[in-house]
């Protein structure tokens, strides 16, 4: 007899405490709506300090459908997310954050389109309520921004919130490098994509987990993960000062010609301030590339699990429990 297809939710979780219950009855709701479909929720402890394991394992303890990945520390939502990717089961992986700003209802949409034959279906934002103007300028400008430099296609107003096949799931677990940032690794797997418009909610307890300082880091791994165009930037701009102070050199010499008094102390400087900040800003891009290049050599594991939860237990206590059934099998 076939068994039904399995879908599995990875959920990112870092302090939330005061929604993920909630997060957990509408997920669990929505998933059991799927006709001719069985589920996992697979949540990432991404080191939680604010009691979300605890509740997570509670609500374990009655559903053997969820599944707990505890980190041994806070390695981040990308990583942790590659955790979850990494226990994922299913033959089609959902990405997903617990702070419901992101409607697990429309998960059964993604779903639609996964079983038209799609590999990749990423939830498009239509409108973004409780976001500052400040948020939806910048992250509209940094899809833009990435999409001219990137030798990929990333579309813009996409998160992770997106559903992926196996087969892209095992090329995104061949992946092994530290600096990630999924949605260009999903859009460079490529495969058959496509997209279903949704309506961001507001956050339904908490805050942002990604403050300004963040999301730049954020911005900085997109685009040195997908572009060289910064050390071109840095070329260029190495050939425009070099230009100007060659064109500043003639008009010198013409003044010089011309009986011209040339003023020394001011241009002088000028020229010393302008081409030492070109200079260091240069030494930074090539350092945020030489940075990346020294995180990647080392062979560090990208995470490190602290401890698994299935259906209430650990994963030892499970081990356990099977082993003692199987003797008592034995015996019996």
């Amino acid at each position: 007899m076939a068994t039904e297809p399995l879908l599995s939710v990875v959920v990112p979780v870092y302090n939330e405490a005061e929604g993920i219950a909630y997060f957990h009855e509408r997920a669990s709701a929505a998933l059991k709506a799927l006709d001719g479909l069985d589920y996992e929720l697979v949540y990432v402890d991404d080191g939680c300090k604010d009691g979300s394991f605890e509740i997570m394992r509670a609500f374990a303890a009655d559903d053997p459908r969820a599944r707990i990945v505890k980190l041994s520390r806070n390695f981040g939502h990308q990583i942790a997310i590659t955790a979850g990717l990494d226990y994922a089961r299913g033959d089609a992986v959902v990405f997903i954050d617990a702070d419901l700003q992101d409607p697990p209802e429309t998960i059964g949409r993604l779903v639609e389109k996964w079983r038209e034959g799609y590999d990749v279906v990423y939830a498009q934002r239509a409108k973004r309520p409780g976001e500052t103007a400040f948020k939806l300028f910048t992250a509209s400008f940094f899809y833009r921004l990435l999409r001219s430099v990137a030798n990929i296609d990333i579309p813009p107003d996409v998160g992770d919130f997106r559903l992926i096949s196996r087969r892209v799931a095992d090329v995104l677990r061949g992946m092994k490098e530290k600096d990630r940032f999924i949605r260009g690794l999903v859009s460079w797997v490529g495969y058959k994509q496509t997209a279903v418009l949704y309506n961001r909610e507001e956050r339904h307890a908490g805050e942002t987990k990604y403050p300004l300082r963040k999301m730049i880091k954020f911005a900085l791994d997109g685009i040195t993960s997908f572009s060289t165009a910064p050390l071109r930037i840095a070329t260029w701009m190495g050939n425009a000062a070099s230009t100007v102070a060659f064109i500043y050199l003639l008009v010198i010499i013409a003044q010089s010609f011309m009986g011209v008094t040339v003023p020394g102390f001011a241009s002088i400087m000028v020229a010393v301030l302008f081409l030492g900040g070109v200079q260091l800003i240069c030494l930074g891009i090539l350092g945020e590339y030489l940075g990346r290049v020294f995180s990647e050599v080392k062979p560090r594991p990208i995470y490190i699990v602290e401890e698994e939860v299935v259906g209430g237990l650990s994963a030892v206590e499970k081990s356990v429990a099977a082993h003692a059934a199987h003797s008592v099998g034995l015996i019996a």
